[in-house]
């Protein structure tokens, strides 16, 4: 999906073809109109009540109108840029309008006032791939959380945004007709990619650092962290493992899992993708000195070799949840193919 802000012609107005293209959108989502009210006759969508409502929109200069476009082999579109024509691959799937300011001075977050999809384009995830670009915006941008209203006479449009992780907050009217509605808010993690490494011994117990963290609380989790600036995960693997282990002999062997996990990093809501490999080693400690100091700045609080039925009774505190199953099929795997 493709991803760029409306801009008008020279005059101000929508150029014939993105309008056209703009009022098909609106009129297949006919059933969404007919319990907005945004137009007089949901049924008759007009290029003018398009272009009258986008325009009132773009005169907030607090206001962005967001085009989403197919990246596939669905051709080329002409698309007016600041008065000029250009050619962009892909059909009109969708449109996104945010608020980077909302009027209330107490309410810190922007907000995505509508999110519209083609109706021959829903169910195919759009919507999903639509709101993660959108927040992904905000997120550059430095926003830490996005609201939206959702009509309390649309529960689909709710059920879509809590899917998505949003929490309500409030319901009260909107402001522009006094709609009753549910307020949702998400939190924008800051995205972060990281690699650990699962360090077996002879017998097949798993080397573990303990933590506590103010999101989730006290749990184990492998030797690894977060990857550096053009790092590939299994060069980060290697150097998060000899910088909290010290063990110099010890490299990632073959890839276990990815795992998308959230928590609380120096205060920074963070959303973590972590590759994660196997490797095989002796059962020691790690080395202390320096490196011990260093294990306490990241929060590292204790240390030791887990076996599998371990794991198994650790009840939800050992990271990621699924680990005794993963090596458990790693090992049948690896066995299988002697």
């Amino acid at each position: 999906m493709l991803l760029e802000a409306l801009h008008t012609a020279e005059d101000g107005t929508i150029p014939g073809p993105l309008l056209a293209e703009l009022t098909a959108l609106h009129a297949s989502n006919r059933d969404f109109y007919a319990l907005s009210g945004d137009f007089p006759d949901a049924n008759d969508i007009r290029p003018e009540q398009v272009a009258a409502a986008l325009s009132v929109e773009l005169a907030n200069p607090d206001v962005e109108i967001l085009l989403a476009r197919d990246d596939g082999d669905g051709g080329s579109t002409s698309i007016a840029t600041g008065g000029e024509h250009r050619q962009e691959l892909g059909q009109l799937v969708g449109v996104a309008i945010t608020l980077a300011r909302h009027p209330d001075p107490a309410d810190p977050d922007p907000w995505i006032g509508l999110l519209l999809v083609d109706a021959a384009a829903q169910r195919q995830g759009h919507g999903r791939e639509l709101a993660a670009l959108v927040e992904e915006r905000f997120r550059q941008a430095g926003r830490t959380a996005v609201r939206l209203a959702a009509l309390d006479n649309n529960p689909g449009a709710l059920a879509f945004w809590t899917s998505l992780g949003y929490e309500v907050v409030e319901r009260r009217r909107d402001r522009q007709l006094g709609r009753p509605c549910t307020v949702l808010r998400r939190t924008l993690r800051r995205l972060r990619r990281a690699a650990r490494v699962a360090v077996l011994d002879p017998e097949g117990a798993v080397f573990l650092f303990k933590y506590h963290n103010a999101e989730v609380g006290v749990h184990w989790a492998l030797p690894g962290g977060g990857l550096e600036a053009d790092e590939t995960p299994r060069q980060g693997a290697l150097r998060e493992l000899r910088e909290e282990t010290g063990w110099t002999d010890v490299e990632p062997g073959a890839f276990l899992c990815t795992w998308d996990h959230d928590f609380t990093r120096a205060d920074i809501p963070v959303r973590q993708h972590d590759h994660m490999y196997v490797a095989r080693g002796p059962r020691r400690e790690p080395v202390g000195g320096l490196l011990a100091a260093a294990r306490a700045k990241e929060g590292i609080l204790a240390w030791r070799w887990w076996t599998r039925q371990e794991l198994k009774e650790a009840q939800g505190s050992v990271w990621p949840p699924e680990l005794p199953r993963l090596l458990t099929e790693f090992e049948e795997s690896e066995n299988s193919g002697k």
